[in-house]
């Protein structure tokens, strides 16, 4: 199936809505950085976390997660905890209660708030706004590579051809495509900034919805559970595993016994272990500095942080995984009418292809349009965030810190549209010469993450960390990101490469742990005035013993923060509610019943223990919570 003329009418009228978006609000998002980066900080906080749900709904990610489904069946449902998705449960809980309070514009900025401006904070500001820009271009890269695989599905190179004054070599089909959305996207970021973003992206969440309820409708009202069960090798549908994957498909469909040696996914059990592990350390160390933390540090107050990070997992799990298991039902029933062969080589099968295969098999015309809207709504939302988080960095944290600090704000505004464009630039020609999604969010999530997860732990929760241990524990990191897969690689040549990151990713924790921890303790400690003004703005719980003590000195009657007990008891429920939220949408389009009840019960209850322990208890400071339960 191609498009039709309504379902272009449709991808038509998406964009150029979201061109209008950045002309309207152009205006006013060029005010000044703190409008264009952070809206003003006027934006509620359920815009926010709809933004930022769409925002996290790229097309990227959703092909990797029907790819998944496809291959894993339900036990696909724990490998998101690479990337790691519990992240929003830390933020939820209370890291962005935490970030928030330091009402700075930027994570670099922030850096300043907990390490000041003598040597080490500088050293520490510098190596963050490095790590932000290394980020932003992988995430660019990814979703470039995304979008390009996707729509040249869609729409047949021979199509456009004759229309196109020169010739483009059938490999770099998808790079043309990916330009031309990109840019799309760039322009309206770049106009309206982070006004833009919000409203773009609930047109966009909406238009997604949408998508996903008639997904899971097609696949509900064409397959059968007789079809789907004759379909499905032995182990599919159930979400718990042992120490091997244990799923035969031998019998169904030989060729996905390749994609899982390829993924290095059969030591399942070890796999979800260190999956786990390392999300948790990730989560623990904040957020990284990309959209992520611009939406925290665009809301009102801490407490509007806060329900905002949490927001995000209860809107965008069930409609995401609507079409998620809508598409895998399909392409597992119907998989010998789909399309998975790799351009030029008619013997071998990209399982990545499954959803745009699956889609143009599938989808009938008119909601084959508003699929792809809302699908490209997806990628563009997710590409103009991190388009966004880039000039924060480069103009605000170094531009305006550095080379001008009296310039005007309408200058600032315009080195950002100028950033926005030569970082797109940048990742567009990296685009060339990556064509896995996969084997790049391994390296975001488990190499480059890997670097950065033990300097922004011991930020948070030990006093004695410095500026110069985060620089060397940072720095350390980043190096040992693009070393240690390679020597990975070159002592275990039977790891996959797309997995190689993984398994890296406890030497890296080493290499950067140690680093960090001898650079804090062979250089002067940070002035107690500067940890005294963070442990009172910022609030922390952690190993701040003798900072406490000082700051209760010229303090009498102040408290430390006492929730770390239940901020740890909300963490598990809300992994649980998550994980939940996850398998619910699953069970029911595959039409599980049991499943599906036993599911949302578990939904429920761990969402009303969360009502009580977490919800009724947010405060924008912790004084509030005690006065509160004292009667005060």
């Amino acid at each position: 199936m191609h498009l039709t003329l309504l379902d272009l009418s449709i991808i038509g009228l998406y964009l150029a809505s979201t061109i209008v978006i950045g002309l309207v609000l152009k205006r006013q998002a060029s005010k000044n950085l703190d409008s264009y980066f952070l809206g003003g900080k006027t934006l509620p906080w359920y815009m926010l976390s709809l933004s930022n749900a769409s925002g996290m709904f790229d097309i990227s990610g959703t092909i990797l997660l029907v790819t998944w489904l496809f291959v894993y069946g339900l036990k696909s449902i724990w490998i998101p905890w690479a990337w790691p998705v519990f992240n929003q449960v830390f933020l939820m809980v209370f890291l962005s209660l935490w970030l928030r309070r330091s009402n700075v514009l930027t994570g670099a900025e922030w850096i300043r708030t907990r390490f000041g401006d003598d040597l080490g904070g500088r050293l520490s500001h510098g190596v963050i706004v490095v790590f932000a820009l290394i980020g932003v271009i992988g995430f660019l890269v990814y979703g470039f590579v995304g979008i390009g695989k996707f729509m040249e599905i869609f729409i047949p190179w021979e199509v456009i051809a004759p229309y196109v004054p020169f010739d483009v070599a059938p490999e770099r089909v998808p790079q043309l495509y990916g330009i031309v959305f990109t840019s799309i996207a760039t322009f309206y970021v770049m106009l309206g900034g982070m006004l833009s973003i919000v409203w773009a992206d609930l047109l966009q969440f909406t238009i997604m919805t949408v998508s996903a309820v008639v997904i899971a409708v097609i696949a509900m009202t064409q397959v059968s559970p007789e079809a789907l069960q004759a379909a499905l090798p032995s182990g599919w549908a159930n979400p718990f595993f042992s120490w091997n994957l244990d799923m035969d498909w031998g019998s169904k469909i030989p060729q996905v016994l390749a994609k899982i040696e390829s993924d290095g996914f059969g030591l399942f059990g070890a796999l979800v272990m260190m999956y786990f592990f390392k999300g948790i350390l990730i989560s623990a160390a904040g957020p990284a500095p990309n959209y992520d933390m611009q939406k925290i540090l665009a809301t009102k107050s801490p407490r509007e942080a806060a329900k905002m990070s949490g927001f995000v997992s209860v809107v965008l799990m069930p409609i995401r995984y609507l079409m998620v298991a809508g598409f895998a039902v399909l392409a597992l029933v119907f998989y010998k009418e789909l399309d998975l062969t790799v351009a030029g080589n008619a013997s071998a099968l990209d399982f990545e292809n499954i959803l745009p295969a699956a889609i143009k098999q599938f989808v009938p015309v008119g909601f084959l349009g508003l699929i792809l809207a809302g699908l490209l709504a997806a990628f563009m939302s997710t590409f103009a965030s991190t388009v966004n988080s880039a000039p924060a960095y480069l103009v605000n944290d170094i531009y305006k810190r550095y080379i001008n600090p009296e310039a005007p704000a309408k200058r600032l505004v315009r080195m950002s549209y100028v950033v926005s464009i030569a970082v797109v630039a940048l990742s567009t020609v990296i685009g060339f010469y990556v064509t896995q999604v996969n084997s790049i969010m391994q390296w975001i999530v488990s190499g480059l993450y890997g670097g950065y997860t033990v300097s922004n732990v011991l930020k948070w929760y030990w006093w004695r960390f410095n500026g110069m241990g985060y620089f060397w524990g940072m720095i350390s990191g980043i190096l040992a990101a693009f070393i240690m897969p390679v020597v990975v690689g070159v002592m275990f040549p039977n790891i996959s490469p797309a997995i190689a990151p993984l398994y890296s990713f406890p030497l890296i924790i080493v290499v950067s742990g140690i680093s960090a921890v001898l650079g804090s303790i062979y250089t002067e400690q940070e002035s107690p005035e500067r940890l005294k003004d963070f442990y009172l703005k910022v609030r922390p719980w952690g190993f701040w013993g003798p900072v406490h003590d000082l700051v209760e000195a010229e303090h009498p009657g102040f408290t430390a923060n006492p929730n770390f007990k239940r901020d740890m008891g909300n963490i598990a429920l809300g992994i649980v509610l998550q994980t939940s939220l996850v398998a619910l949408p699953i069970f029911f389009v595959i039409k599980d019943f049991s499943g599906t009840a036993i599911t949302a019960v578990i939904a429920g209850v761990t969402s009303l223990i969360l009502w009580k322990t977490w919800f009724n208890k947010l405060c924008d400071w912790p004084e509030e919570e005690i006065s509160q339960e004292s009667g005060n």
